[in-house]
């Protein structure tokens, strides 16, 4: 059962009335316990009969020196509530400034983190690209004829590369949206073809998976104003998504729908593992994986979602997830029509 809340009363920020005129000298402690009986006598279950008005009528006191003990009280009540308001202020004060100065350190943090990012992505491009550089020379034999294994492994070797380098791209993206210098370039764009070279892309990956890769456009679609290149990396990352978390057997469907006459909707619908609903809101958290273990089955730097909303919300849309544990995952933002 709740415990009933007190509630707050003048008797418990000052003495009580009989109590204050014994301490004053004005009556005895007799005196004050004969008035309390006189009033539990005059008192009626429909008329109260008062402390002080007993006291005047038992003549322990006059009705002049009654009406100056009270206001001494309500005097008294006020500088005690006025001083308690002072500390609540003060308290108020040290509590804002320690979470000012929470929020100050954090956002120094992060743009430490932003920069270091920054810095060790544009560190990691140099020696990568002398590799990348050596492995297309060795492949091409313009160092010397090799044989069919070795080009086997550098055919490997490149291709962890080209993921390498994806990478280093993904935290550069990161550092300027995390700095705020994210730039659009907002152009008008055959959406409906972008989407069709991006499921080209999509395909060995997917069908190395066994996923199958389904679109549905309409025949006519109009264009959409993006910035080609960074759109085109979210809906590649959505589908790479799809693809990495349906096992064998299931499906990847992009679609194009039109919303209204100024709207194209964009959806990317898989039939995966699906996110569990207490945890949605994880999957947007830079570096964060749901896996979280060291030996996590689906890899990645936990980039990608982190990302793929800056972007879409850069482009002045919202990103939605719908999204059943087991069952699979979609997601679908819209961009602005361009009609001619």
């Amino acid at each position: 059962m709740p415990q009933e809340i007190q509630k707050l009363t003048p008797e418990m920020l000052i003495p009580r009335l009989g109590e204050y005129i014994v301490q004053k000298g004005l009556i005895t402690e007799e005196d004050l316990q004969r008035a309390l009986a006189y009033q539990r006598e005059q008192t009626t279950q429909n008329k109260p009969y008062l402390l002080g008005q007993a006291l005047i009528d038992l003549k322990y006191l006059s009705r002049e020196v009654l009406d100056e003990v009270i206001t001494e009280q309500i005097i008294q009540l006020r500088s005690a509530l006025q001083a308690s308001n002072r500390n609540l202020e003060q308290r108020v004060q040290e509590r804002t400034a320690e979470l000012n100065e929470a929020l100050a350190r954090l956002s120094e943090l992060s743009q430490m983190k932003a920069n270091f990012v920054a810095n060790i992505s544009h560190e990691l491009r140099t020696p990568l690209t002398h590799i990348k550089g050596y492995i297309e020379l060795l492949l091409s034999e313009s160092l010397g004829k090799i044989s069919e294994e070795q080009k086997h492994a550098l055919s490997v070797s490149q291709r962890a590369t080209t993921k390498l380098d994806d990478m280093i791209e993904d935290l550069i993206m990161f550092s300027l949206a995390s700095r705020g210098e994210l730039s659009m370039k907002l152009e008008k764009v055959d959406i409906r073809r972008l989407l069709s070279l991006l499921l080209k892309s999509a395909a060995d990956k997917a069908e190395d998976r066994g996923v199958k890769l389904l679109a549905g456009f309409p025949d006519s679609i109009p264009n959409v104003q993006a910035d080609p290149e960074k759109i085109g990396w979210v809906i590649s990352q959505l589908l790479d998504n799809g693809i990495k978390f349906t096992p064998s057997g299931g499906s990847v469907t992009i679609s194009l729908k039109e919303e209204g006459a100024n709207l194209i909707q964009i959806s990317i619908a898989d039939t995966g593992i699906g996110i569990p609903q207490h945890r949605m809101t994880e999957i947007f958290e830079a570096f964060h994986q749901l896996d979280s273990s060291s030996t996590r089955h689906y890899g990645g730097t936990g980039l990608g979602l982190s990302l793929v909303r800056q972007i879409i919300e850069a482009h002045g849309s919202l990103l939605d997830v719908k999204s059943i544990e087991g069952k699979g995952s979609t997601f679908k933002f819209p961009l602005l029509a361009i009609r001619d």
